[in-house]
């Protein structure tokens, strides 16, 4: 059974209480990688992301070395370790390559720093200040589930190309050549949909009730029992999200099955709970698949049987894609009462099974591609299976 909760935000009014902790939306999210300078490469060539900073050895970094890379709004930093025994290279050598950090935009960081703590967050950095020629930006950082953080970050007066201690960075892929010849899109995908975390058997509540109390997020959506099980495995999950919706992150833990659950692989090889997959916002997932596919992106397959499945064609009515397009490059399509989305995953981007990425596409659908659930952990399962995990 499936509970939904809905939270779009009701008519202002001033006898609604402030948010004591308002989240603008995610302003970074920081990965911790064997090898960055390989790593800026790969995104670069192989998700679109332009090259705009970067901090190393060079420019005073001496245990470190990152590289900052966007496309539109999505903003992701490669931080690799230059010295043995430096806390990254801890880091990477317990969780492979993986997010270390969502850092949250927030336009108070000291109200919000000090409400979270007031409310029970476990503080890992006071408010500071970090200034250059290019002004000032205001930080502070709290541990959220497993050795991951929240940065809260207020960069209102600043007007650098990251934050001090970085310098601007020239892309390292030209892609105008491709972009020219019609080759590849302009922008592979344009923001962060939400970020999905693993936590361990019976932490999934606890870690729902850190947001609703710290950030003020409420439970967007719940998903229990057969809507998330195989025949297999099961997991649970709850989406926890800010008053606008633009920060929305689903929750996962494992449930009792005849085998091993994703949930299960995953806090095994990567040592703990971590961030599973990042979803990335696209306008064209068309476009977007080809290129990634082009530059040796693997994608998890979906069996012909499911564009061949009446419900589901009488379920998704019409969409912009015909359904033999979405078949020939194995996109889900999933429907809702507000419309429908698109959306294709990864499989892990590094040598463990853990870390992946979503691609979505929505057109009015708030959800997360319940309908899909099933044969997107059957099409893991495969994998796990392969891997000898399952």
């Amino acid at each position: 059974m499936t509970q939904v909760t809905d939270v779009r935000p009701g008519p202002t009014s001033d006898a609604r209480p402030r948010d004591p902790f308002p989240v603008t939306g995610i302003d970074h999210l920081r990965f911790v990688v064997g090898n960055a300078a390989q790593a800026a490469h790969y995104y670069s060539t192989a998700f679109g992301m332009t090259c705009v900073a970067y901090r190393g050895p060079e420019t005073g970094s001496p245990e470190t070395t990152e590289y900052v890379l966007t496309a539109g709004g999505a903003r992701f930093v490669l931080t690799g370790a230059v010295r043995v025994g430096s806390a990254a290279a801890r880091r990477h050598a317990r969780h492979g390559d993986g997010v270390s950090d969502i850092a949250l935009d927030v336009p108070d960081v000291d109200a919000a720093y000090a409400h979270a703590l007031a409310a029970g967050a476990t503080g890992l950095q006071a408010p500071h200040d970090l200034t250059d020629e290019h002004g000032t930006v205001r930080m502070a950082a709290l541990a959220t589930y497993g050795d991951t953080r929240h940065t809260l970050i207020d960069r209102s007066r600043y007007a650098g190309p990251f934050l001090p201690g970085f310098v601007t960075r020239g892309p390292i892929v030209d892609r105008a050549p491709a972009i020219a010849a019609g080759l590849q899109p302009k922008r592979f995908f344009q923001a962060v949909d939400h970020v999905v975390g693993n936590v361990e058997l019976g932490h999934m509540d606890e870690w729902v009730d850190f947001y609703r109390r710290v950030m003020g997020f409420t439970n967007m959506a719940e998903f229990v029992g057969d809507d998330i099980a195989t025949e297999y495995s099961a997991l649970m999950s709850k989406v926890v999200a800010n008053g606008t919706r633009k920060v929305k992150f689903p929750l996962n833990e494992p449930a009792t099955g005849p085998k091993r659950s994703q949930i299960d692989e995953f806090l095994e090889f990567y040592g703990g709970p971590g961030v599973q997959h990042v979803a990335l916002a696209t306008n064209d997932i068309i476009a977007t698949v080809d290129a990634m596919r082009a530059a040796g992106v693997s994608f998890l397959a979906t069996p012909a049987s499911y564009y061949d499945d009446p419900e589901l064609r009488a379920r998704i009515g019409t969409v912009r894609v015909p359904i033999e397009e979405l078949r020939s490059r194995h996109i889900l399509v999933d429907r809702d009462e507000d419309g429908y989305l698109l959306q294709i995953f990864t499989r892990p981007q590094q040598d463990r099974p853990t870390f992946f990425f979503e691609l979505i596409e929505r057109h009015g659908s708030l959800g997360f591609g319940k309908g899909n659930f099933k044969a997107l952990f059957e099409a893991i399962e495969r994998e796990q299976e392969l891997r000898g995990n399952l």
